[in-house]
């Protein structure tokens, strides 16, 4: 049966419906760029028999009343614990310094690592490669498009943002900062159980698993 467009919004109106709009699909991912990207070494094996051997990486952004902030982290894919993290207003490169920053602080590895990332301008900064080389990381990067290349991290924000509710503003960039503080640091680091890791928080499969036998 055809219907007019007139008949359709006058029976919507009548039965109080209204069209809800998909919402614009935003991008971290600027791969635009003129820098050299790696091949993509990890192919999708998220799994990692110690520590300090694969992580990964990525950024998303969160909204807040003054309009943005942006959120980078690194994971370590053999306990899922978020090593390093840092928000910031701007997409610049030095958010991911940060982040990798406080990933090298908080391990101190002593041993080559897969460093995993999508193909953003961050990523394939000269910056950002020397800060690779200085951690004596090889880096890796997923094919251009693929976000299932980093699954493990796509999966990490989606359920961020569905635990905290930050799909929708949550208040300023100071409210929102702590509640990702909390989040990660006390909750998901520390509490927070994986089916993968034995039902264990990625606090407490480190610790199973490095206990002396």
């Amino acid at each position: 049966m055809q219907v007019s467009r007139a008949r359709i919004t006058r029976l919507m109106k009548a039965a109080g419906l209204k069209v809800r709009c998909k919402r614009k699909f935003r991008t971290t991912t600027n791969s635009k760029h003129r820098h050299s990207v790696a091949n993509n070494l990890l192919n999708r094996n998220f799994t990692a028999d110690q520590q300090n051997r694969k992580w990964v990486t990525d950024i998303t952004y969160l909204p807040v009343s003054e309009g943005w902030i942006y959120l980078a982290v690194v994971m370590d894919l053999f306990s899922r614990k978020i090593i390093g993290w840092a928000m910031r207003k701007t997409l610049h490169t030095e958010l991911v310094v940060a982040a990798l920053t406080m990933a090298q602080r908080t391990r101190r590895p002593g041993q080559e690592i897969l460093h995993h990332s999508d193909q953003g301008v961050q990523y394939a900064s000269s910056e950002y490669r020397q800060a690779l080389e200085r951690l004596q990381a090889l880096q890796s990067m997923s094919r251009k498009g693929e976000c299932w290349d980093n699954a493990a991290m796509e999966s990490f924000f989606a359920t961020l943002k569905m635990e905290l509710d930050l799909h929708k503003v949550q208040g300023n960039r100071a409210d929102t900062r702590n509640l990702v503080f909390e989040w990660i640091e006390i909750f998901y680091n520390r509490e927070r159980r994986h089916s993968s890791l034995g039902y264990r928080s990625p606090t407490r499969f480190e610790e199973y698993w490095a206990r002396p036998n």
